[in-house]
């Protein structure tokens, strides 16, 4: 990957809120993180299995084995270079979306964040308690620090839950999805093939559909940021990643 592509890379997230990297993991890497996953033991309560979705939540805490194959030189150059060299983990979530799923996530924008603890901190909330979390919607200028990446370990098409998002709606602050006429600004499905990356600014408006196809969506998901919490708020995955003494970005 030269500069060039990581030039044009960078100008879509920042002008569209999101970019797609094909290829950036062989299919020998893809099948070696889904093993990894498929041998892990399901009973930690990070884990939550349904007919329409199989997560896990803290899951590079919850699956080390799987971070060296997901932080390899290329991931590492373009988290350098579109996101900033100091940004690091604060949250992973590993989704499998299997192929008739009838689970769908209307349009919205990411606006919480895990951290360790609840504390009282002016500009943090409302807050919500999920089994072992805490997540908070902090000031808009933490939310404009994250980046997304999302590991497509499946071809994802409308046709098993791709993402659609509105382009450039990043970039209008914290809004309602009610607020949106959509015969005015129309949706791009996220088409992204096994072993390709999309990348995502939070507060861009995204949504997606039910299964149709039979084909599963496995998708990791990992959200960086370069910023300290106020008030002695931590976030919860780099806190816990920094005492299990696991080093990512190397």
């Amino acid at each position: 990957m030269n500069n060039g592509n990581l030039l044009q890379f960078r100008q879509e997230l920042e002008q569209q809120g999101y970019t797609m990297i094909p290829d950036v993991f062989s299919e020998t890497s893809v099948r070696e993180m889904i093993t990894v996953i498929d041998s892990v033991d399901q009973h930690s309560p990070f884990f939550r299995k349904t007919n329409d979705l199989f997560a896990i939540r803290r899951f590079l805490q919850e699956v080390p084995s799987i971070i060296p194959l997901i932080f390899i030189p290329i991931i590492n150059l373009i988290i350098r270079e579109l996101f900033g060299e100091h940004h690091v983990p604060v949250k992973s979530i590993y989704f499998d979306k299997p192929g008739q799923s009838n689970w769908f996530v209307a349009w919205h924008q990411d606006l919480t964040i895990s951290v360790a603890e609840k504390l009282p901190v002016s500009g943090y909330g409302p807050w919500t308690v999920k089994p072992g979390q805490y997540a908070v919607q902090p000031p808009i200028s933490i939310l404009e620090s994250i980046y997304t990446l999302r590991i497509h370990l499946d071809d994802t098409n409308e046709q098993n839950g791709a993402l659609k998002v509105l382009p450039g709606s990043h970039a209008r602050g914290i809004q309602r999805a009610n607020d949106i006429d959509l015969n005015k600004t129309p949706d791009v499905s996220c088409r992204v093939k096994r072993g390709g990356i999309m990348i995502m600014r939070p507060l861009l408006m995204h949504a997606s559909g039910r299964s149709s196809n039979g084909h599963n969506r496995r998708v990791i998901h990992i959200e960086f940021s370069d910023q300290q919490l106020a008030g002695g708020l931590q976030w919860a995955e780099t806190r816990s990643l920094s005492d299990s003494g696991l080093n990512l970005l190397r």
